[in-house]
């Protein structure tokens, strides 16, 4: 426990000395959000159910935040580590090859939450934001949706040969689902046919289940299943992919 304690402590300290991925997982999901907040404001709209348009993004830039991590912060890491020989160094320490990985998936856990939290006081104290009465189930919504997605990062991560390939690659996959999702703007303004379209995109099930359980306190069937099987295929895949050096 000591040496996973230690290595976590450690990542940490690397992940927010990292200027870039510290902007785009705590920084960008907020600025949206005041962006949009200082545009549209928050007054409840009997047309949104009482809720305002602030309200309602919350559950978006929170796939945002995972998306984010998952598709992009993940696979750059573990692919510099891998090119540099890290990970191939701390292999042959005494320190179990679980306790390496599991630290990451810690950190990522941890910026997870700090993210979200940033969410929550900046849409609390400039916006009053309304916080639904579902709000416990949402704890478990978005840890199963961050682990789906950390788990899909180490698919990526062990299949891209470098940091530049699998930052290429996961910006191609992860903006599209980003702007289509409901995660950077609501999927209702959207035309019919591209709702459709996102239907067939994993974080736009992020979204949604995020969204019922926040605003209805239920929990999406289809989103559910959906979400389950990218966290069961990507663990089961990872097992082959996932490369040291």
């Amino acid at each position: 426990m000591k040496p996973f304690l230690k290595l976590t402590y450690a990542e940490l300290k690397l992940q927010l000395r990292e200027p870039v991925g510290a902007f785009f997982t705590l920084a960008f999901p907020v600025m949206l959000m005041v962006l949009f907040g200082a545009i549209f404001g928050n007054e409840p709209d009997p047309s949104l159910g009482g809720y305002g348009q602030v309200d309602l993004s919350v559950p978006g830039y929170i796939g945002m935040i995972i998306g984010t991590i998952g598709m992009l912060g993940i696979p750059i890491t573990l692919s510099n580590y891998r090119e540099q020989g890290i990970l191939r160094r701390l292999r042959a320490t005494p320190v179990q090859s679980s306790a390496i990985l599991w630290s990451q998936v810690a950190v990522q856990v941890v910026m997870t939450a700090v993210g979200v939290l940033l969410l929550m006081m900046v849409g609390t104290l400039f916006y009053g934001l309304r916080i639904p009465n579902g709000d416990v189930m949402i704890i478990p919504a978005i840890l199963l949706s961050a682990f789906s997605f950390f788990a899909v990062g180490f698919v990526l991560a062990g299949v891209m040969p470098t940091p530049r390939t699998a930052q290429a690659v996961g910006m191609a996959i992860f903006y599209p689902m980003l702007f289509l999702s409901g995660a950077a703007m609501p999927r209702f303004i959207m035309p019919e046919t591209v709702q459709q379209v996102a239907q067939l995109l994993p974080l736009t099930h992020v979204v949604i289940l995020l969204e019922d359980i926040w605003f209805q306190g239920i929990w999406n069937g289809t989103s559910l299943v959906v979400i389950t099987t990218m966290l069961l295929a990507g663990l089961a895949i990872s097992r082959f992919t996932f490369r040291w050096e």
